[in-house]
Formats: C-alpha cells, structure tokens, sequence
C-alpha cells in the first residue's frame, strides 16, 4: 500500500512538472490559432494512444474493453464525462490566452488545488487533519489575495478550476486502465476535431504543412505532450487521495511563474509576490502535517 501510495505522488509530480514546462512548448508556435493548437492536440493524442496501445500489446485489452462497456455503460459513460471536461478545461484555456487573459488563467491553476480539496472532501468523504487544515486556509488566503485585486468574479480562473477539478474527481470513479482510458476520451472527442482539421486544410487555412517542417513538427507533438501528463496524472489519481493530488497542483503554476519572470521577463507585483508567499507557506506546513499526529476533521466539523 505505501509504494502504491509512492508511486501514485511520483506520478503526480511528475505530470505537473511536465505541465509546468508547457509554455516553453507552446511560444514556438504561438503563431497558429488557439483552436487549430486544440484540435491537433486531440486528433494526435489519439493516433498517439492507439500506436503506443499497439505497442504495448494492449489492443486485445481495448477490444475487450469497449465489449464491457457495452453490457455495463457506467465506465464509457464517466470517460465521456471526463473528455467534455478536459477538452471545456483546454477550451477555456486557450481562448483566455488569445484574448489577452493570461494572468486570470495563472489565478486558475492556483485555485485548482483548492476546488480538488474541496471535492476530495464532499463527494469521496477524504479527510484533513489539523496541520492539513491550516495549509488549506493558508492556500485560501493565497488565492483570495489575487481574486480580490481584481476587483469582480474571475470567471476564466473559476472555469479553469472547475473544470479540471471535475475531470480529477472523474478519474478517481473510474476503474480503468490508465492507456486505455486516455484513449477514450481522446477518441470521444477526435471527430469532432477531425472535421475542423479537414475544413480549414480544404479551405486553405491551416499552419498544417504550409508555415514551415518545425511547425508541422511540433503541431504532430502535441499529441505527445498532451498524452504524457494526462496517463501520469490518470496513474496518480488513482493510488493517491484528491487531496494530496490538489496540493501537487501548485506545481505547475508555480513553474509558469518562474518561468514568467527568468526567461519571459514578465512583470511580477508586490500583490503576486504576497499570494505566491501564501502558496509556498501552505506547501510547507502541509508538507510536514505527515509527520504530526492527526487528528481528522470532516466538512460538517469545519463548518
């Protein structure tokens, strides 16, 4: 149980580090619309999956596995929940981002944690000891700080939060293989993109084959790089709790933000450096709540 519980953090460190690297992947081609990125991100994840299925021998797996779903629904049913969410999640994204939103994204991934927690807590009963509660606060606190200065709703961030806090909390119901559930909701979604792809391509519109290889090359990886995190976070998300994984998700905008200001010479205010301190605060004193004797606490006994 303890290296499955291992094994399940380094799954999860490790997919929000690669998410953290992500704007180093994107700037190359920042010239090609945000919903062309999208749709090439999910037609090739799919071929992705399917080649790396073949290769892994697991196509006999999938076979048997779309017959289960068709006697029992329940399963293709979650996974085409969760490919709504993750693709509404990509959406809302990449629309911010063209419209000149970005700081409000970074606002989003820092409340994502704290939608995770709070899911972790009302739907699969998960518990926080006393240590564990000060971090939530102190995470809050963080988070409220960079909500209130902007003066109204932060409606971007509270998408981005809900959504892939939903997809999170989807992925803890669903008893699949990590692959095989990866290429469903890849697949669920993959016509869809498939005909956007083929309308610009005919009219003569796409970056596709026509700015130059590196682009073509990197619109093809993005299959890659998109699948990579998602089979490592699906793998994290079902050997260790939601509350944990909420806590790792502060990996990645914290990454973003340095990467930001080292490399992107972004401005960075007085106002983000005091939330971003909150963050770190929080990460520590839950980093050390292992070590404290727990004393547990339910939703009804905070409130």
């Amino acid at each position: 149980m303890r290296n499955n519980q291992k094994s399940g953090m380094f799954y999860a460190f490790f997919a929000y580090f690669l998410w953290g690297l992500f704007p180093l992947y994107w700037k190359p081609i920042e010239q090609v619309p945000a919903i062309e990125i999208l749709a090439h991100r999910i037609f090739w994840s799919f071929i992705f999956m399917i080649v790396l299925l073949f290769f892994l021998r697991k196509m006999a797996d999938l076979k048997s596995s779309i017959m289960d779903g068709i006697y029992h629904p329940r399963t293709p049913l979650l996974l085409l929940l969760a490919s709504v969410l993750v693709s509404a999640n990509w959406f809302i994204y990449i629309w911010a981002v063209n419209h000149g939103h970005v700081i409000e994204t970074s606002m989003g991934y820092y409340i994502n944690p704290l939608v995770s927690i709070l899911l972790g807590i009302i739907f699969l009963r998960e518990k926080l000891n006393r240590w564990q509660l000060i971090a939530f606060l102190l995470a809050a606190c963080g988070v409220g700080i960079q909500t209130f200065s902007y003066g109204h709703i932060p409606w971007i961030a509270i998408g981005l939060a809900l959504t892939f806090g939903f997809y999170g909390l989807v992925k803890k119901k669903v008893d699949i293989d990590a692959f095989l559930g990866l290429t469903y909701e890849t697949f669920f979604v993959m016509p869809v993109a498939l005909i956007y792809l083929t309308i610009i391509q005919v009219k003569g519109a796409a970056s596709f084959a026509t700015v130059s290889p590196m682009t073509t090359a990197l619109l093809i990886g993005t299959g890659i790089v998109t699948a990579v995190p998602l089979i490592c976070f699906a793998q994290g998300a079902r050997r260790i709790s939601l509350t944990m994984i909420g806590f790792f998700q502060y990996l990645t905008p914290t990454m973003t933000l340095i990467l930001g200001i080292a490399l992107f010479k972004e401005p960075f205010t007085h106002v983000q450096l005091l939330s971003f301190s909150f963050v770190w605060l929080a990460l520590i004193v839950f980093s050390i709540s292992g070590i404290i004797p727990k004393k547990k606490f339910h939703l009804e006994e905070i409130a």
